[in-house]
């Protein structure tokens, strides 16, 4: 589903982020990327996503390389590969109903869709109580999970993770687990980038580890390793 071909990221002025990386996922997979700060996880998903673009090097998604795509296409891009931030990257000024219809309206959605998914997308994260409120009248991890939310309503095919726990409390690190969990078994990609030993130990499914850029471990199920 995924595949990188000797691909090179340098930011100005002469910063690695990834260096000569190959690697494939497969649809379904849940890939947990780990490393040190630094490491190039973050630069890894931007890639897939289509915010950055390689050097060098090659990348696929469904048989389409990614470094040919124009700006214009990044929104049908993005109806298949949705990204969750560590902090959260709600709009205040909306409710939680709105802050999901926005992202869908940006990739074309009609009212009709919008309308019958964004409860539908609430329900799964058991929030459909809450589509009145604003973000700031939420909990840290209810708002991760109107980011969850906000990615599902588009029917990703891959959902990219960056922290998503950076910003939460045991309970709700757990909890946001156990849905990322619930979602993959509906055979939707999980990226998960992240540093928290605990979490990618509970997972127990596939573990990148990246150094410097590099991949130095690639382990099927795997756990925490530096």
């Amino acid at each position: 589903m995924i595949y990188f071909d000797n691909v090179t990221k340098i930011y100005p002025p002469n910063i690695v982020g990834l260096d000569n990386v190959s690697l494939s996922i497969s649809q379904g997979e849940f890939v947990s990327i780990v490393g040190r700060s630094g490491a190039g996880k973050s630069t890894l998903l931007k890639l897939i996503f289509g915010e950055e673009k390689p050097t060098k090097g090659k990348i696929y998604f469904e048989n389409k390389n990614l470094v040919d795509l124009a700006k214009k296409s990044l929104p049908f891009l993005r109806r298949k590969i949705s990204m969750i931030y560590q902090d959260f990257k709600l709009l205040d000024q909306k409710t939680v109903y709105e802050n999901i219809a926005f992202g869908m309206e940006i990739t074309g959605a009609s009212d009709g869709e919008i309308q019958k998914i964004v409860p539908q997308v609430l329900k799964l994260v058991n929030l459909e109580k809450k589509e009145k409120f604003f973000p700031p009248q939420l909990s840290a991890g209810e708002q991760q999970r109107v980011a969850i939310a906000r990615a599902l309503a588009l029917r990703p095919k891959v959902i990219l993770a960056d922290e998503p726990t950076g910003n939460l409390d045991l309970y709700n690190t757990k909890e946001l687990i156990k849905l990322f969990l619930k979602i993959n078994e509906h055979k939707t990609t999980i990226i998960l980038a992240t540093h928290n030993k605990d979490v990618v130990n509970y997972i127990k499914k596939r573990v990148i580890v990246l150094n410097e850029g590099k991949i130095v471990k690639d382990i099927e199920r795997g756990k925490y390793i530096l």
